[in-house]
């Protein structure tokens, strides 16, 4: 598991876009922790090591840590020895840049003092730091969607089968999946519920899918569907998205969204995306 553990530090000057960055990475999936405790890193590596949830984490550490900070320069370079790969973020920005933005947010600066004197010494107490430092982002003239799309380069997600699909099938009726990204209507489509034989079978039965499969707009819809998920993907994943919820609705639940819940998922599959499936409402009212 250790191989696998991938851990990245997020510090760099205060309002350069620390939270911001560490917000990316909790949206590309990783688990995420705020200025933790310098003294407490070690305890946490070693929880790291024996909790799969884990494997992905992202620390920011800043100059929140006072005295204890100048010791975490010393404790990074012990990392390695601890079997951990780690990389270091740094966020920078102008000096002019980020006296706007504590002027602007009104936030005072951890060291106190004058601002512009405050930043210019946090710059000195973080410059070991910084040389240490993987990657260097300045955030002087980038939007968060720009942020977000140099992380997701930086942690190889550019590849769309590195995307986590789910699609579900549900019933309007019971409500629309909190969690979709995507939803889809699927109720143009005729009603296998009012065919006697086909009403206590579902959309994972053949001779329903047999039933939709003759209808010719579904023919022509789940070839354009498929494809219009397929284009859209890499723009997601270009936002910074690592996961994708993708619903499929019709009346009940029972029927045509799960046949075509199904058919989406075997076609991204053989598409080689990853690909979940899962049918919310398949058995209710099933006598």
């Amino acid at each position: 598991m250790t191989s696998k553990i991938k851990i990245f530090i997020i510090t760099g000057m205060s309002g350069a876009g620390k939270s911001q960055a560490l917000k990316c990475f909790e949206d590309l999936g990783f688990y995420c922790i705020d200025n933790l405790p310098v003294a407490l890193i070690p305890h946490f590596l070693k929880l790291v090591k024996t909790q799969k949830y884990l494997m992905n984490t992202a620390l920011g550490i800043d100059i929140r840590e006072g005295r204890y900070f100048r010791g975490f320069v010393q404790f990074i370079d012990n990392l390695k020895k601890l079997g951990m790969d780690y990389k270091i973020i740094f966020l920078d920005a102008g000096d002019a840049v980020l006296l706007q933005r504590f002027s602007e947010t009104r936030h005072r600066h951890p060291l106190g003092k004058n601002i512009l004197q405050a930043i210019r010494q946090e710059r000195k107490i973080l410059s070991e730091l910084k040389e240490k430092s993987n990657r260097v982002i300045d955030t002087s003239k980038i939007t968060l969607g720009e942020l977000k799309e140099i992380l997701s380069t930086m942690l190889e997600l550019k590849r769309s089968r590195e995307m986590k699909l789910t699609v579900i099938s549900f019933g309007y009726k019971y409500g629309i999946p909190l969690d979709a990204d995507l939803v889809m209507d699927v109720r143009f489509l005729p009603n296998p519920n009012y065919v006697p034989f086909l009403k206590n079978k579902t959309g994972l039965d053949r001779a329903v899918a047999d039933h939709i499969k003759t209808n010719s707009i579904f023919r022509s819809f789940i070839k354009e569907y498929v494809g219009q998920i397929k284009n859209l993907l890499p723009l997601y994943i270009k936002e910074g998205k690592s996961y994708l919820t993708i619903a499929i609705g019709c009346t009940g639940g029972r029927h045509r969204s799960v046949f075509i819940a199904h058919q989406l998922a075997e076609e991204l599959s053989k598409s080689g995306f990853s690909v979940s499936e899962y049918h919310r409402d398949i058995r209710k009212e099933i006598k």
